[in-house]
């Protein structure tokens, strides 16, 4: 997988600077603390070679002032750092939320296509560690790297200044640490994005296997999916442990770098004060300086690993960020107007594999109020239709219109107000009944949404239960049966009242009782309106202004029901004989 770790910490940066004030307050706020913690040893210093020196009134009082200064300088420091740490109280929160929304924004524009090729599990799981991943590096660059930085680079400033020698050579081995990290933590960054990606795999496989539990249970798969599962996560224990021993192997490292340099610097320490250039104060100074360097860097190789495996972590939804959407509004695109609902399919090529065309120079007019259905074979190219004209899909060549407008230069949310569509499988939010209705009209009424209830017979299902409208539908609307999922579609199409209609097997859940109660719903809904329905059923379409039969992508019979039962060997006649001898043959064996 490509790594996007120069676009992460750009889409990161972006982000972070909308609160430019905070992240100087931030700044500035470790500046100051850690300027304060480095002061503090000097005092330390000074303090303990007047304890090394005789006792006098004038070293007590001066012994008195020192622990007076770092009183001053820890209280200063503590208010200093909580400022710091309301500061960013704001300040993470308020960018983790806005990088969900960009994620959450930008995932929703995508096609239809995109989510047929993505798991829903692994997509959620992208967008939690992308804000994840930023409150990782925000974190290691305030609270650790970003102050080891800085202290490291005041502790050897007053190294240098006191200890040239000593200074010098430590910023050497900084540099020589430092190089270490940084390219050690390069060499790493391919196998914790491959570890990352196990980890995608790993829920996607895991939100597959619950989705399909019935299909498990029905098809006794437990044991094979038990197997299948192990695998994913075999394959990302294997991974896991390569990068996990990558880290352990560079803290080993590290801690021989560290060794060494304590070794060197209390050497030199211990032979400056046998010749009298050093007091004790000195030694515990060059000590407490050592640890802190020790102290500081040595988080330093682990904060750089924490960023990259954090980059590693946001680098998929990095590239979905970065991949452009299939299906976009022209610049300066119009609203669509829609006055008669004239459709217009001319010359229309698309393919959804390079070299498989499903419609080739395809024409279609549909007048305006006209009730058409489409039939045929599967593959026939019937729902292709439907979602080009939504623009779920564009197309290669040709155009579509409606009412004279290219709907390739509308904008997507200009069409699709305008075109109601009642799909074969509708899928509910987990809401009330009375939020999923609602959602084709947001200002509706309570008045409003019962009568499109009413309408479409949904109603009385909905006033058995205990909390009516208000009753939760779980998740994609698991709560009810198919046919009552279907009269809730309904109802949104009535509430919504779009000049266009789609019904795509509009009635295929439903029983038969259900299916006549709602056939008056669907005619009033039908009313005034250009409709394309889709059906199987040909006993459903038989009062439609046209039938248009479709196979391979082209039109190969057109006609009122009565003109294609009169076609010799016609596609329709033979699905009419079909149904209708399938019929008859049940009820001889009853």
């Amino acid at each position: 997988m490509k790594s996007h770790t120069k676009q992460t910490i750009k889409i990161f940066w972006q982000h972070a600077w909308r609160y430019k004030w905070q992240v100087v307050v931030i700044i500035l706020g470790i500046l100051l603390v850690e300027g304060m913690q480095t002061y503090t040893p000097l005092v330390y210093r000074e303090l303990f070679n007047l304890l090394a020196g005789p006792k006098t009134d004038s070293i007590y009082r001066q012994g008195i002032r020192l622990i007076v200064i770092i009183l001053v300088l820890n209280f200063a420091r503590i208010i200093l750092w909580r400022l710091h740490n309301f500061t960013n109280n704001f300040f993470q929160p308020r960018v983790m939320a806005d990088l969900t929304n960009t994620c959450y924004k930008y995932l929703q524009k995508h096609s239809s296509s995109f989510f047929n090729n993505n798991f829903v599990g692994s997509l959620v799981t992208k967008v939690k560690r992308y804000e994840r991943s930023f409150e990782i590096i925000s974190d290691q660059i305030y609270y650790d790297l970003g102050r080891s930085i800085i202290d490291t680079t005041l502790v050897i400033s007053v190294l240098i200044w006191q200890y040239r020698l000593l200074g010098l050579t430590s910023v050497g081995w900084c540099i020589v640490f430092l190089l270490f990290s940084f390219f050690y933590s390069r060499y790493k960054l391919p196998y914790d994005i491959r570890r990352a990606a196990a980890d995608t795999k790993t829920t996607a496989q895991l939100a597959d296997s619950m989705t399909n539990n019935i299909n498990i249970k029905l098809f006794t798969g437990y044991e094979r999916e038990n197997e299948r599962f192990a695998n994913v996560t075999e394959e990302q224990f294997a991974l896991r442990k390569k990068s996990w021993n990558l880290g352990t192997w560079g803290d080993l490292w590290q801690s021989l770098m560290m060794i060494l340099l304590e070794f060197l610097g209390m050497y030199w320490a211990i032979i400056q004060w046998m010749h009298g250039n050093l007091l004790v104060g000195d030694i515990v100074l060059i000590q407490a300086y050592l640890f802190r360097i020790f102290d500081k860097l040595w988080n330093t190789g682990k904060n750089m690993r924490s960023i990259y495996e954090a980059l590693a972590d946001a680098n998929e939804m990095t590239e979905i960020l970065n991949t452009p959407h299939e299906i976009k509004d022209l610049n300066g695109a119009g609203e669509l107007k829609v006055k008669k609902g004239l459709i217009e399919f001319s010359n229309t090529t698309f393919q959804y594999n390079k070299g498989v065309e499903v419609l080739t120079n395809f024409n279609l007019t549909i007048a305006s109020k006209e009730k058409i259905a489409l039939i045929g074979p599967s593959g026939g190219g019937k729902s292709t239709i439907v979602k080009l004209l939504l623009r779920f899909l564009d197309i290669n060549s040709g155009s579509i219109k409606i009412d004279g407008q290219d709907i390739s230069t509308v904008t997507q949310d200009s069409l699709r107000e305008s075109i109601a569509l009642v799909p074969q499988e509708p899928i509910l939010f987990h809401r009330s009944l009375a939020e999923n209705i609602r959602y084709a009209k947001p200002l509706a009424t309570d008045a409003e949404v019962i009568k499109a209830a009413r309408l479409a017979h949904a109603h009385e299902f909905i006033e058995s239960f205990p909390e009516k409208y208000n009753t939760l539908v779980g998740e994609r609307g698991i709560k009810l049966s198919g046919g009552q999922r279907q009269r809730v579609a309904i109802a949104r199409a009535i509430l919504k009242n779009a000049p266009i209609l789609i019904l795509d097997e509009a009635t295929s859940s439903l029983d038969s009782e259900s299916e006549m109660l709602i056939k008056d719903a669907l005619k009033n809904l039908m009313k005034n309106k250009t409709v394309i329905v889709i059906a199987h059923r040909l006993s459903t379409i038989m009062q439609m202004d046209r039938i248009v039969v479709l196979e391979n992508g082209q039109i190969t019979e057109q006609g009122k029901h009565e003109e294609l039962l009169k076609a010799k060997q016609g596609t329709y006649q033979k699905l009419w004989e079909i149904q209708a001898g399938g019929f008859n043959s049940g009820n001889d064996k009853a």
